[in-house]
């Protein structure tokens, strides 16, 4: 079933935090080590069996097609016909079996419409769907998170971590989810680690007017509803927001010690 089931991936943010290296690139392809930062995220899903990935493009969007559309050469060996302008691609190791969708869903769009835009487009008849940012990297099992999501009947699984830095906070109250409060100063509380499971039925509480926001309105309704359901992690997770944020896990990658990647670094695509 995870190879049937869509992962939204944002991928419209700007990297401002990044200094130059996010000057003329979007973030998720600032690079960790020798490749972008959406690779590594795509990677550690792949090790959990899923395959389709439907990429929420905004802020740059012809770098991140381009990429793309340039992989297949990158990746394979291939043949070229210069007269005819023929290619022939031959498969060679460690190429990805992965279907990904660039959707162009808007330069100044908020997260909830550029998931609203692309799942109208490309969710099917899929009934659940994963969406993460193109900025966080993290060694939870994502199987296992998505397993408990299709064990309970609630709209949205979120995974939850509590790293000492200042994101989106869960309410709590005998283990039970009260709220969602963004950007909390008690660094005691659980946060949002960004990688959510849905059932279609989340689409509900979406719009697609440029200010949706999804961790706003959409999700802090999604929780008053009692419909947000919390998958606990205490290993490791990092967002990739700052220039420091980026040295850090791309000091863990060039030492072969990248937890994201599982006990043994993969091959990556060249």
């Amino acid at each position: 079933m995870p190879e049937n089931t869509p992962v939204f991936i944002l991928c419209g943010g700007q990297g401002t935090r990044l200094g130059e290296a996010g000057r003329f690139r979007p973030k998720p392809l600032i690079e960790v080590g020798d490749q972008p930062l959406v690779i590594h995220i795509m990677r550690t899903y792949r090790r959990f069996g899923f395959r389709r990935f439907i990429l929420c493009t905004g802020h740059r969007h012809d770098v991140i097609s381009s990429y793309f559309l340039d992989l297949a050469g990158i990746a394979n060996d291939f043949s070229i016909d210069l007269a005819t302008r023929e290619v022939a691609y031959h498969q060679s190791a460690g190429a990805p079996d992965w279907h990904v969708t660039i959707a162009q869903t808007g330069k100044a769009t908020m997260t909830g419409a550029r998931l609203a835009r692309a799942a109208a487009r490309y969710l099917g008849d899929a009934e659940h769907f994963a969406i993460t940012y193109g900025d966080g990297l993290t060694d939870a099992d994502l199987g296992a998170e998505f397993a408990h999501h299709l064990d309970h009947d609630r709209l949205g699984t979120v995974l939850a971590v509590n790293p000492p830095c200042q994101f989106g906070r869960f309410d709590l109250a005998a283990g039970e989810l009260q709220g969602f409060v963004e950007k909390p100063l008690d660094e005691q509380h659980w946060i949002n680690g960004g990688y959510f499971f849905f059932r279609r039925g989340f689409l509900d509480y979406l719009d697609t007017d440029d200010g949706c926001v999804l961790e706003r309105e959409p999700l802090q309704r999604l929780a008053a509803d009692g419909e947000l359901e919390l998958f606990r992690h205490k290993g490791f997770w990092s967002c990739v927001d700052t220039v420091a944020d980026r040295d850090r896990v791309a000091a863990l990658y060039e030492a072969g010690a990248s937890p994201w990647l599982g006990p043994t670094k993969l091959e990556l695509v060249r």
